[in-house]
């Protein structure tokens, strides 16, 4: 089987953003497949990016594979039907939307103790797909679409490699790029964790907290909030940026071309950088006078502080105000768990998840 340049796993509108954007910018010839189990959604979504490569008069080429992740070895036969070349895993059983959602206990259990809430979510299925390219030796390049930030830390002390993932620091070093308070052609460097996100959200006036940490041609700004308060997100996850905003690396991967930019969890690190391509795999590209150890503590510190955090011996502990609220549901989660008991973990917080949506 000749196989394919791009493997997208996942129908829902992060995965079809991805797809939609290749077929608009594909300049060279890449074939695409798209996998999931809705196989009416797949349909939709092949003719779509069909129709949408036609329209732009690009050079990609989409076809579909139904599979149900959640199915024992599924990810080792997908594999094997599809032969990818770069595997982008945006498949979950959490959707992304929980951040803007609201009226029960889970949301506000997510709302107050934090994002991380839903990291062994994310981390299920990826962790599937990383296990099977492991299995199958074959040169397979993963970027996980899942909560990277913590979910690729996870990843690798489970033993599998991880390239890196799509949006959090790359929505910020884009909107930044795009602002009417950044000099054209400007060069912009950006750290952010997926937590920075939160204050974009907010009005300008109400921006509190840690900010990123930004440099326009090598100069560190001192007042982010201030220096791009034109800079606005929405409530809900910003998937025309965040989407989009692997495509470029994507393509290059696919081809063989270098390229530079920024992206969340590069080689399993925690929070986002400022990264080149080069021969195929990452490097970071750190502004001068940052160093490797310097930048991976203060993108780490954020997780300490309240989140998730995964240690070099691949024990997993919740923290902060994260960690007093799931243990007021599961005493047991105060002290963490072994990586190798993610799926049941997994399980134990499907449970409370349940619950929690369905309490009176």
């Amino acid at each position: 089987m000749a196989g394919c340049d791009i493997l997208i796993s996942g129908t829902g509108g992060f995965a079809a953003r991805i797809a939609f954007d290749i077929a608009a910018t594909a300049d060279e010839p890449v074939e695409v497949i798209i996998a999931g189990r809705n196989r009416e959604r797949l349909n939709w979504l092949r003719t779509a990016a069909n129709a949408r490569s036609a329209l732009f008069g690009k050079k990609a080429r989409f076809t579909t594979h139904a599979v149900d992740l959640l199915v024992p070895n599924a990810s080792d036969e997908m594999l094997a039907a599809t032969v990818p070349h770069i595997v982008v895993q945006a498949a979950s059983i959490q959707t992304s939307q929980v951040i803007a959602q609201s009226g029960n206990a889970w949301t506000q259990l997510v709302a107050e103790g934090g994002l991380s809430a839903t990291a062994v979510f994310q981390a299920l299925l990826s962790s599937r797909v990383a296990a099977a390219i492991t299995r199958s030796g074959k040169p397979v390049t993963l970027v996980n679409c899942g909560f990277p930030d913590v979910v690729n830390g996870m990843i690798r002390a489970m033993g599998h490699e991880v390239a890196c993932g799509m949006g959090n620091v790359a929505i910020l070093s884009n909107v930044f790029a795009g602002s009417a308070a950044t000099p054209p052609g400007a060069e912009v460097k950006v750290l952010a964790h997926y937590q920075n996100l939160a204050a974009w959200r907010r009005r300008p006036e109400e921006r509190r907290g840690r900010p990123p940490r930004v440099w326009l041609d090598g100069v560190e700004i001192e007042d982010v909030y201030a220096r791009f308060a034109d800079i606005q997100l929405t409530p809900e996850p910003v998937i025309e940026i965040s989407g989009a905003s692997g495509v470029p690396m994507l393509l290059a991967m696919a081809v063989g071309r270098p390229w530079r930019g920024h992206v969340p969890g590069p080689n399993g690190l925690p929070g986002g950088y400022p990264v080149r391509l080069v021969d195929g795999s990452l490097e970071l590209e750190l502004p001068d006078g940052v160093s490797e150890a310097e930048a991976i503590a203060w993108n780490a510190s954020f997780e300490e502080q309240n989140g998730l955090i995964v240690s070099p011996d691949g024990w997993i502990k919740f923290t902060g105000i994260l960690n007093t609220k799931l243990g007021e549901h599961v005493p047991g989660l105060r002290m963490g768990f072994a990586v190798r008991e993610l799926e049941l973990i997994c399980d134990e917080l499907l449970k409370l998840r349940a619950a929690l949506i369905n309490e009176a």
